[in-house]
């Protein structure tokens, strides 16, 4: 009974726990979105979300940390995305085609708003380069899963780093030009890197 009775306790503190994360950041979000980056404090966000400055600190370590977590899951979306891609596609077509799958799906105006305060805020376009090294370890891994080839596959890992860069210079031409589809310059390198291999 005593068991039961600790998991049943664990369980709710883990829902407080991802409660108070989703509170904040939602709050973050908000605020800095609304107010700017550099003119909102941690304080203020703590307000808006009902806690202590204590109790954010152990949540989120720093501003950056607010705003990049929105984006936390994007590396493990990409593997997901090759991994349902069929296992028979040419590795380029492969990664290609799941990285058109995720550009197709819709974006809130939230995330492109957030889109658009990182690309404009230097502390945040910093922070936001080092999870591309993520993607591409898994975009790699998944990859070689995919067509069962050994994780460090060198094939997987250069059309890895190839796809990763093609992908950075997507966002920033999305960016430039927010009305055009995610996936046009995605597209138009995937097609001028075939065209420089041929």
């Amino acid at each position: 009974m005593q068991d039961k009775i600790s998991d049943t306790d664990r369980g709710l503190r883990d829902r407080k726990r991802a409660n108070t994360h989703a509170r904040i950041q939602a709050e973050g979000l908000r605020l800095f979105l609304e107010r700017g980056f550099e003119a909102t404090t941690l304080d203020e966000v703590a307000e808006a979300a009902e806690v202590s400055r204590r109790t954010l600190l152990n949540y989120f370590g720093s501003k950056e940390e607010i705003v990049l977590s929105a984006k936390a899951g994007f590396p493990q979306q990409v593997a997901d995305a090759v991994a349902a891609r069929p296992a028979d596609e040419p590795l380029l077509d492969m990664v290609e085609n799941a990285l058109l799958d995720l550009a197709g799906q819709p974006l809130s105006d939230e995330m492109k708003a957030v889109a658009v305060l990182i690309h404009a805020t230097p502390s945040l376009k910093a922070g936001d380069q080092a999870k591309y090294a993520q993607v591409e370890r898994l975009l790699a891994e998944a990859l070689a899963t995919r067509k069962g080839l050994p994780p460090d596959d060198i094939a997987c890992r250069v059309v890895a780093g190839t796809a990763v860069s093609i992908l950075k210079l997507s966002v920033d031409a999305w960016l430039a030009q927010p009305d055009a589809p995610p996936e046009t310059f995605g597209r138009a390198a995937f097609a001028a890197l075939r065209q420089a291999a041929g």
